[in-house]
């Protein structure tokens, strides 16, 4: 009953707009597939052009999203792996780069509106940003270091859609939906646009009591978002205030899973379990950025950009309770020339960026969730810069060909402050060359072929140097390897169909894996090779497109990964690993959605996800059993009015959604939801 009346309290309080709202309404794209543009690499062009493995993330996709995260949106793309451990953690991998990510994102360099979230450190707050405050995205898989620096398991490039009108207007939008286990969300904001300047002021709030024990979780949030322009000159603004609080349960043996997944961890004859310690994560970040771009002529400009964030970090868990603060500063820029006629077309970037991260990291014993005496105290400077030069060339209206080549450096220097007339130890990954080429050939006006070469580079994040048991592991060692790709993109019958396929065989060398003390502590080690070999599959069709017995749109959609990554020449002690499945990575996964749209402004949106059994550690002898997600959202939009049902795990699948690999104690599974359903309302004024 509490619930309910919070619930009509806070829809009675606010003045909505559609729920993902941004500056350019997000309805189903009803125009042609050929029409999609990127801006992958720094440029802008045709889907199909680009020479390497884009995914992209409409509005629509998000709009329609069953649930209040990125996960189904994420998950629906061949190659791309999002988990959720608990509400508000999450962790994210690309093409099985999830080996390394305990949690968070790690391995993946991520941008907003061409500013970093990945910090000099190496780790990403993915969890910080809410779903509404994004518009799309493109996610780039594989090794991409020639363009974005560090990174073998790609970029995702995520965008607010903020853009100029050339007629001036106010809006003041909001939305509002409550759910199961306590779901609860809510936003509200202003935005104003006109042609040479564009305001976007947004509030949002989400919370859940969640499925599990101690797996409560809060989130507020703040964004202002702004640009301005004249005749050469564009600044883009950001800024955002998270405040992020969530509980975690911990992971639970399989005989626990069976016998009641909602349980958290348990105590144990040693150790007191998650409900005792109160374990939790309470993370305060401001950001701060701005991207300037100037136009020099018709065939020059420059980008730069200048970011600043600060973050206060609690983490009390089972052994210990951890306090971080962060100071984070980054800045680049980047040369363009353009160059072009009819028939040949050529971009050539050059640019630079450099990140620093100063953290102060205390661990303190932890007392049922209160800290208790002081057990280490570190200082830890990290800083990474790279330099690259990326050349595209469009030969003749068939052959496109992109080089590039980049140099990254990563050091850190660390200090712990109780021991006596110690000095700062420094750990300096040397620069590493990683070039990229990528040869594309336009087979026809609408299919267009592609093969590329890559090495990627990876030094350890600073979460790895300096895991949670406290110690610094300064002999760990960058991961590096080549990446061959050759793949077939575009449209068929009359662009009623997209398709993307692609094979690619990554060799990885110095994987870095995580382990756990006795205590349940991690830390991480580099563990000889992999052999990432896989294939990839998209399909888009559009089954109805146009007004056709009240339909106006009815879209079929499916992606399938196959995934047969291996180790390679890996041991442990006396044990042999080699030519074991890699750890966390599903053999395959294939997801297939339907959308249908009337005229009247009712839809239907649908999917179904069958994953494949994961290997839970490196030995291979757990596994998570496979299981099959169906989730959909149905309502009635109209009028810049909605009211939505949405439900997930419509199957109700007892199931792991983020299982901790080669965790002690055979502690692997982090129980998913059952059946659950939100149902929402979004309206607005202009």
């Amino acid at each position: 009953m509490r619930y309910w009346v919070i619930w009509v309290i806070a829809f009675l309080w606010n003045t909505n707009q559609p729920f993902y709202t941004n500056a350019q309404e997000a309805e189903i794209d009803t125009s042609a597939f050929s029409n999609v543009a990127v801006t992958a690499f720094y440029g802008r062009a045709k889907w199909q052009a680009i020479p390497g493995s884009v995914a992209l993330i409409r509005s629509s996709t998000i709009r329609n999203s069953p649930t209040t995260t990125l996960l189904p949106a994420m998950n629906s793309q061949p190659g791309i792996r999002m988990e959720e451990r608990s509400p508000g953690s999450y962790r994210l991998s690309i093409r099985g780069s999830l080996l390394r990510s305990p949690f968070g994102v790690r391995n993946i360099k991520v941008y907003f509106d061409d500013l970093p979230l990945t910090d000099a450190g190496g780790n990403t707050y993915f969890n910080l940003i809410d779903i509404s405050q994004i518009h799309s995205a493109e996610i780039l898989k594989g090794t991409v270091a020639a363009a974005y620096g560090a990174g073998t398991g790609g970029a995702v490039l995520l965008q607010s859609g903020l853009h100029f009108s050339e007629q001036k207007e106010h809006r003041i939008y909001g939305g509002i939906a409550g759910g199961s286990y306590g779901l609860l969300q809510q936003q509200s904001g202003w935005s104003y646009q006109s042609s040479k300047f564009t305001s976007s002021l947004q509030q949002v709030h989400l919370q859940s009591d969640g499925y599990r024990e101690q797996s409560a979780m809060r989130r507020d949030g703040f964004k202002w978002q702004g640009i301005t322009r004249t005749d050469r000159q564009q600044w883009r603004f950001l800024s955002f205030y998270t405040n992020l609080y969530y509980q975690t349960p911990g992971s639970i043996t399989e005989a626990q899973f069976n016998q009641n997944p909602k349980q958290a961890r348990q105590p144990t004859a040693v150790l007191p379990g998650a409900v005792q310690q109160k374990t939790a994560i309470y993370n305060k970040t401001f950001y701060n950025g701005v991207h300037h771009q100037l136009i020099l002529n018709n065939n020059n400009s420059i980008r730069s950009f200048a970011v600043l964030s600060v973050t206060d970090f609690k983490n009390p868990f089972i052994t210990n309770f951890e306090e971080r603060t962060e100071d984070n500063a980054g800045a680049g820029t980047q040369w363009q020339y353009k160059w072009g006629n009819d028939v040949h077309q050529l971009q050539w970037n050059t640019g630079i960026e450099w990140q620093y991260q100063f953290a102060s990291i205390d661990n303190f014993g932890n007392r049922r969730g209160v800290k208790d005496t002081l057990q280490y105290s570190d200082r830890v400077h990290a800083s990474q810069w790279f330099v690259f030069t990326q050349l595209q060339y469009q030969l003749s209206d068939k052959w496109m060909i992109q080089a590039g080549i980049s140099s990254n450096e990563q050091s850190y220097r660390y200090k712990r402050l109780d021991s006596v007339n110690m000095g700062y130890l420094t750990k300096k990954i040397r620069s590493v060359i990683t070039p990229r080429i990528a040869l594309s050939y336009q087979m026809t006006p609408m299919i267009t072929w592609y093969a590329l070469a890559a090495k990627g580079f990876s030094a350890p994040t600073l979460a790895e140097f300096r895991p949670s048991d406290g110690n610094f592991y300064g002999d760990l060692n960058a991961e590096t390897g080549w990446n061959f790709e050759i793949g077939w993109k575009g449209y068929l019958f009359h662009d009623q169909l997209q398709f993307d396929v692609s094979w690619y065989r990554f060799r990885l060398n110095n994987a870095i894996v995580r382990r756990n003390s006795a205590s349940g502590a991690e830390y991480f080690v580099n563990a000889g090779s992999t052999i990432q070999q896989g294939l990839e599959a998209m399909l888009k069709a559009k089954l109805i497109s146009g007004k056709t017995k009240g339909i106006k749109n009815v879209y079929l959609t499916s992606s399938f990964s196959y995934q047969p990554y291996r180790f390679e020449n890996y041991r442990q002690g006396n044990n042999v690993f080699d030519r074991n499945p890699l750890t966390g990575v599903p053999r395959y996964t294939w997801v297939t959605g339907v959308h249908l749209e009337t005229v009247g402004g009712w839809y239907i949106n649908t999917s179904i996800n069958a994953t494949a059994a994961v290997s839970l550690n490196d030995a291979n002898d757990a596994r998570a059993k496979p299981y099959q997600l169906l989730q959909g959202r149905t309502g009635y939009r109209k009028n810049r009015f909605e009211v939505f049902l949405s439900m997930d795990n419509g199957l109700n699948q007892v199931y792991s959604l983020g299982n901790d690999i080669n965790a002690v104690g055979r502690r692997y599974y982090n129980a998913a939801a059952p059946r659950n359903f939100t149902f929402g309302m979004n309206f607005g004024l202009r």
